[in-house]
This record gives structure tokens, C-alpha cells and sequence, in this order.
């Protein structure tokens, strides 16, 4: 009797602080930015060491949100970024999702960045390597660049 006791308070407690970890939000923004544009905003923008992004739309992230549109953020320092994870998808990441900030580098502190702040958030749903491929999907699934091509505008 007393070890089924023992089972059931561990359990109990296992699942309070599982819960506890849990971050739950409403809905997600798939966050687009115009890369050309983040040139003309600052005084420095480098290009990738993978060379000079295509004239479209780069990921900025995936970010969990509230009802409110209030953001989560930062949810859960146990799970850091880890390249090693998401290996199979680098190609696809730099070319969708690169980064132009200085000085010249491969993308990844924004991807941890991202990872860190946004993705931690959405483990509830997504592990690392889902979160980063969830979105690189989604670029091409709603590919921004067409979208406004085909309604006539002239980029």
C-alpha cells in the first residue's frame, strides 16, 4: 500500500511540473520579412557567408501567440537550440530563412535566437526539429512573393 502511495504522489508531482512547463497560446504568426528592405533600414546589412539572398520574402519565425496578441516568450531554458538537431534541414534554412545581420554570418544565432525566444514556446506542439521545418513548409506553402505577383504588383 505504501508504494502505491509513494507511485501515485510521484506521479503527481511529475505531472505538476510537467504542466507547469507547458506554455499554451492560441494561434501562430508565420512572420515574413522583405529582405531587400532590411537592407534599405539599416546603415550595415551582410550577406550571408552562403551569398547573396533571391529577391523574396525571408522567414523572420514562427511565433506562438495569444488571443490577445500578446507573445509568449523565452518558455523554456531546458530545451536550447541545437543544430545538430535540425542538420538535414541547413540548406533549405539558409536559403529561406537567412539572416542579414553583421557581421557575415551562417544564420545560425538567428535561428537559435528564434528557436529560444518563439520555438521554446511551441513545444507543446512542436519539438525543435517540427518547429523548423513546420515553418520552412509554410514558406513554401504560402509563398508570399506569388501571392502579391499574381494580384499585380510589380516587384
Amino acid at each position: 500500500m505504501k508504494s502505491i502511495y509513494f507511485i501515485l504522489v510521484n506521479l503527481f508531482i511529475t505531472l505538476c511540473i510537467l504542466s507547469s512547463q507547458v506554455q499554451s497560446f492560441d494561434f501562430f504568426y508565420f512572420v515574413q520579412q522583405w529582405l531587400p528592405a532590411l537592407c534599405d533600414k539599416k546603415a550595415a546589412c551582410c550577406y550571408p557567408t552562403t551569398g547573396k539572398p533571391a529577391l523574396d520574402f525571408g522567414i523572420h519565425g514562427l511565433w506562438p501567440v495569444y488571443n490577445n496578441h500578446t507573445f509568449p516568450s523565452n518558455c523554456n531554458g531546458n530545451s536550447p537550440f541545437d543544430e545538430n538537431q535540425i542538420l538535414d534541414l541547413m540548406s533549405d534554412m539558409q536559403k529561406d530563412w537567412p539572416t542579414l545581420a553583421c557581421p557575415k554570418n551562417n544564420g545560425k544565432k538567428f535561428w537559435a535566437h528564434e528557436w529560444n525566444k518563439h520555438g521554446t514556446c511551441s513545444l507543446s506542439m512542436l519539438d525543435m526539429h517540427s518547429y523548423f521545418q513546420v515553418t520552412l513548409a509554410l514558406k513554401v506553402k504560402v509563398n508570399l512573393l506569388q501571392v502579391l505577383k499574381n494580384a499585380g504588383t510589380n516587384i
